[in-house]
């Protein structure tokens, strides 16, 4: 009989051991001729196995903010490209490149993949904007460098036994409508350049000979968060994504994920091997209203949820093949009463992916206070250095996660008002006028008009101040949500 590591035994939290939970630990197993190939994962009917024919959910964090950024991660306005074409111009190239050097070689290191380890979960999905890996003014050269950090990554979570799954989250033309593409317009240009298409499908398969003998990557996730507004070119796509890259790679799964952010299946036809469909199940609820309680003209409860996360996996349920769910969770207003209906409503979502045996990752691992399990220190020096910048993003309501237009009704209220009356069968894709409206003002041109605002406290800064920036993003400058981690790992039930 193989015996069991029992300090990990009693680390792992209940729900991990129900779903049969095998990813963490060293097997004491004298026998086995070559450890490394049994940690190789693969899809055996409606689940995740190892080599060995065990169960395996994987069960972790998204590492956004570093090999691709996000607004309210980071701390700065609009997208990425847009931010750093601002710093660029404020810095030099120089300082431009020292800064951005040492905050990627300071976002995750090793006592980040420890403690990740330390919480029983065994994954980590790594957000990658194709920005890092080549340049749209020189296409389909490949930046080697990206892959310094990427690897990095990958090998530090391999020493903690945890799998990686690399997620190309920003692809060249965006692949979606809104910032966390990289977006700086309110078009999915991807969908409709067939080059933006050959492009990535050429980093995947850079990417695919680089890592297709590594088995601590669990496998890559395609395309986060597709939309493409027809419904009609994404399954194409997918299908030749996935020939190309099985040519060069036999053994990963591929992560796909449904169009329209992940929640519609209906235009998928056939189900290929060793593949894990994928949704993310951002519940209303945790981002405002009561819960239980009517939102939005609809009762919300535990059930509602579980419903919803049920419709958009029937894809999945009715294929008998695995689940992940790829992103979830609420966002935290530091108000503890509000925070304790987002905290019930996590509890409720972990509660249903354990009845269903799913795998999932939780979005978010680090940022400034809003989503994360671990948040910045207030008093780092870039928390100093961004936090009046911050205060007057929130006021504007500029983010679109996280922030509201309470300050600028007046501007906002009779756009919808005149869009309503003047075009009433007006549906703009993919949510409708009022979030359309909130995108154009608020999210782009609000947001666009900050921008100069937060590179301008980058100006004249030393190097000395520079690096001290950076250092600030690394995992002692950071303080962890007690609460989250409590629900997390099982402690609170």
């Amino acid at each position: 009989m193989r015996r069991t590591n029992l300090f990990l035994l009693f680390s792992i939290p209940v729900l991990f051991l129900l779903c049969g939970y095998t990813g963490i630990g060293k097997s004491m197993n004298k026998n086995k001729k070559n450890p490394a190939e049994e940690n190789w994962l693969k899809v055996s009917g409606d689940q995740i196995v190892n080599l060995k024919g065990e169960m395996v959910c994987l069960r972790g964090f998204g590492l956004g903010g570093m090999l691709h950024m996000e607004n309210f991660i980071d701390g700065y306005t609009a997208n990425e490209e847009s931010m750093r074409e601002g710093l660029l111009q404020v810095l030099g190239e120089k300082k431009y490149n020292l800064f951005f050097d040492n905050f990627l070689k300071n976002y995750f290191t090793e006592p980040d993949a420890e403690y990740i380890h330390s919480l029983g979960l065994n994954l980590v999905r790594i957000p990658i904007n194709y920005h890092h890996f080549e340049d749209d003014m020189n296409p389909r050269v490949i930046k080697q460098a990206a892959f310094e950090h990427l690897d990095r990554v990958i090998n530090l979570c391999a020493k903690y036994k945890i799998y990686t799954i690399i997620d190309l989250h920003a692809l060249p033309g965006s692949q979606n409508q809104h910032w966390h593409s990289d977006n700086p317009t309110h078009k999915a240009l991807f969908w409709i350049h067939k080059d933006f298409q050959d492009r990535a499908l050429h980093l995947w398969e850079v990417i695919a000979k680089r890592y297709k003998d590594q088995p601590w990557v669990a496998g890559y996730d395609l395309i986060n968060e597709p939309a493409d507004p027809t419904g009609e070119k994404v399954f194409p796509y997918y299908k030749r994504l996935y020939n190309a890259i099985r040519k060069i790679d036999s053994k990963h799964i591929m992560f796909i994920e449904g169009n329209t952010y992940a929640k519609d299946f209906s235009m998928f036809t056939e189900v290929w091997d060793n593949v894990v469909y994928t949704n993310h199940d951002y519940a209303t609820p945790g981002f405002g209203g009561d819960y239980p309680g009517n939102i939005g003209g609809r009762y919300v409860n535990r059930d509602t949820l579980e419903q919803d996360f049920l419709k958009k996996s029937m894809f999945m349920i009715n294929h008998k093949i695995p689940i992940w769910v790829g992103e979830f969770g609420p966002l935290y207003t530091g108000v503890p009463e509000k925070d304790e209906v987002r905290y019930q409503v996590l509890k409720d979502q972990l509660a249903y992916f354990n009845k269903y045996k799913v795998s999932w990752c939780i979005w978010l691992y680090k940022d400034l206070g809003l989503h994360a399990i671990l948040h910045q220190k207030e008093n780092t020096p870039y928390m100093k250095l961004v936090s009046a910048f911050l205060s007057k993003k929130d006021f504007l309501g500029a983010d679109a996660w996280g922030s509201t237009d309470n300050n600028i009704k007046q501007v906002i209220n009779p756009i919808e008002e005149l869009l309503k009356k003047e075009f009433p069968g007006y549906n703009p894709y993919p949510s409708g006028q009022q979030r359309h409206i909130n995108l154009l003002v608020r999210n782009i041109l609000i947001s666009e008009a900050l921008l100069q605002d937060y590179c301008n406290l980058f100006r004249n800064l030393s190097e000395e101040e520079l690096i001290a920036l950076a250092r600030s993003f690394s995992y002692e400058n950071y303080v962890k949500r007690q609460r989250l981690e409590d629900i997390l790992t099982g402690r609170e039930k």
